[in-house]
C-alpha cells in the first residue's frame, strides 16, 4: 500500500484502534467488535499473543479494514510482519534502518518520535507520517497545536493519553489522526463480556469525529 492510499485512509476514517492482549481470541474479539463499531483501521502490536497468526487471520475475515501492527522493535520484526501481511507498520522510536527496509517493500511506516528533531528526522527520512508518543506527557492536544506552525506539512498521529473525550480535540489541533488502546476497552466490560456496550461506544467516537473526515488541505 502507497503512502498516497494510506494518508487517504487517515483522513477518511481519523481513528486507530490498537489492540495489545496477552490472549489471541481476545485480541480478535477485541478487534471484530471495533470493528463493529466502525472503526476500519486496526493495528494487532506485535508484541501480542500469536500476532502474526492473528493479523493473517484478520485480513482474511475482515476485509473492509485495514490491518497493521506496531511496537516493532528492529528490521526483523518488521521483515515478519510484512511476511504474514501487515498492511502498515508502527514503531515506538525512530529507526532509520526500518524505516528504509518500509519504503523498499512499499508498506507505510510510521515511527514514533516526540520533539521536533526526532519528528524532522523521521520524516526526513521517508515515513509516512509520525506517530508523537506518548503525547499525554508532554501537553497532549496543545502540544500538537504548537507543533503545526513549523511542523504543519507532516502528518502527526499521536497516541499515548488519547481517549473518547478528548479524541477530538486532537483533531481540531491539527492531527490527520490518532490512535486509541485500552481507552476503548474499559476492564469491566471486557472483563463481563460486554462487547455490545463497547461497540456502541466505539460508533459514538465515530459520530464524534465525523466533523473531521474530510480531505486536510495541509497533506496531498
Amino acid at each position: 500500500m502507497s503512502n498516497l492510499v494510506w494518508l487517504s485512509q487517515l483522513q477518511q476514517h481519523r481513528a486507530i484502534a490498537v489492540i495489545r492482549a496477552p490472549e489471541m481470541e481476545l485480541a480478535k474479539q477485541m478487534a471484530l467488535t471495533v470493528a463493529a463499531g466502525g472503526m476500519q483501521l486496526i493495528e494487532i502490536t506485535w508484541n501480542s499473543d500469536r500476532a502474526a497468526e492473528l493479523i493473517s487471520q484478520l485480513r482474511s475475515e475482515l476485509p473492509n479494514c485495514t490491518i497493521g501492527t506496531g511496537t516493532l522493535f528492529n528490521v526483523q520484526e518488521l521483515k515478519e510482519a510484512i511476511a504474514c501481511g501487515a498492511q502498515f507498520l508502527f514503531t515506538p522510536h525512530v529507526d532509520l534502518a526500518m524505516i528504509q527496509a518500509a519504503i523498499t517493500q512499499d508498506v507505510p511506516i510510521i515511527p514514533g518520535a516526540l520533539s521536533p528533531t526526532e519528528i524532522v528526522t523521521a520524516w526526513n527520512q521517508g515515513a509516512s507520517c509520525v506517530k508523537v508518543f506518548p503525547v499525554e506527557a508532554v501537553g497532549g492536544a496543545n502540544y500538537i497545536k504548537s507543533l503545526q506552525g513549523p511542523l504543519g506539512k507532516i502528518p502527526l498521529i499521536p497516541t499515548g493519553g488519547v481517549n473518547l473525550d478528548n479524541a477530538k480535540d486532537f483533531l481540531e489541533a491539527g492531527a490527520i489522526a490518532v490512535g486509541l488502546s485500552s481507552q476503548l476497552f474499559p476492564k469491566h466490560l471486557v472483563t463481563k463480556g460486554n462487547w455490545q456496550a463497547i461497540a456502541e461506544q466505539v460508533k459514538k467516537l465515530i459520530q464524534q469525529i465525523g466533523y473531521f473526515r474530510v480531505k486536510n488541505e495541509n497533506f496531498p
